[in-house]
Formats: C-alpha cells, sequence, structure tokens
C-alpha cells in the first residue's frame, strides 16, 4: 500500500538525505529540473541518474542506479509509467528505503513489487510539493 499519511511522509522527508532522480532533466524548464533544484537547496544530496547528460547542477550523472558509488535512500521516479518496473528492480537490487514516483507516474504493479521487497511507496506525488506543504519550504536565513 502506497504511503499517504502526511506523518510518514514528514518522517521520509525528514529522515532521508541521499536522493537518485532517475530521469531528472538537465533542461532548466522542465519540472524535473526545478524539482531537482529545490531538493539540493532544501539539503539533499541530489544524485542524477540521465544517461544522456554528463551533469547537472555541477552534480555527474549516473546512467542507472547500480553505477552510483554510494547509498542511496530515496529513488525518485521522473520517467513514464510503463518504465517504472526496472528502475524499481534497480531500487531494489541496491538497497533503496523509498521508491517516490512523482506526480503522474502511476505503476501498482511496480509498487507492489518494491513494498514486496520492503522498500516504502510514495506514488503520483511531487516530493517538492510535499516538502513544501509539509515542512513549510525553504528556510531562508
Amino acid at each position: 500500500m502506497t504511503i499517504e499519511d502526511d506523518g510518514e511522509l514528514r518522517t521520509i522527508l525528514n529522515t532521508v538525505r541521499t536522493v537518485a532522480s532517475v530521469g531528472v532533466s538537465s533542461n532548466p524548464d522542465k519540472a524535473s529540473f526545478g524539482i531537482f533544484q529545490y531538493l539540493t537547496i532544501a539539503g539533499y544530496r541530489m544524485i542524477p541518474v540521465n544517461p544522456t547528460v554528463a551533469d547537472i547542477l555541477g552534480r555527474s550523472t549516473y546512467p542507472d542506479l547500480p553505477s552510483i558509488p554510494e547509498k542511496i535512500e530515496v529513488v525518485q521516479v521522473f520517467r513514464k509509467p510503463e518504465d517504472v518496473p526496472p528502475v524499481v528492480e534497480q531500487a531494489i537490487q541496491i538497497g533503496a528505503k523509498v521508491v517516490w514516483m512523482q506526480e503522474g507516474v502511476v505503476n501498482k504493479e511496480a509498487a507492489a513489487l518494491a513494498e514486496k521487497a520492503g522498500l516504502k511507496v510514495v506514488m503520483n506525488r511531487c516530493m517538492m510539493k510535499t516538502h513544501q506543504r509539509l515542512l513549510g519550504g525553504l528556510k531562508h536565513s
């Protein structure tokens, strides 16, 4: 069952630090780029997964999740719903804790696969909007 409870969502946002963004765009006009940038400013260690560009916001990209040389807590998915199952399989393989499918990304079979493997699943929900709503957005000094 995907996570809908605000308390659980808040716990995820407050406890995880390393997020791999699969399918994030290097185009500043794309929503995925803006979300990636926001979460970076919010203090998360954002790792771009995109085989078509060398870096995004100065961070080296990786072609897939197994190529990342560090522990990933959240796999954020900016892919078409039909492209999610292989991402979930990789998330399971690398020992991620959470699969977070962005707004418009719904794949119940992939969600069930992740949950069966013990991962938490957030589906059809924007991580940035959820952060803004539950944690009050970015803190300005």
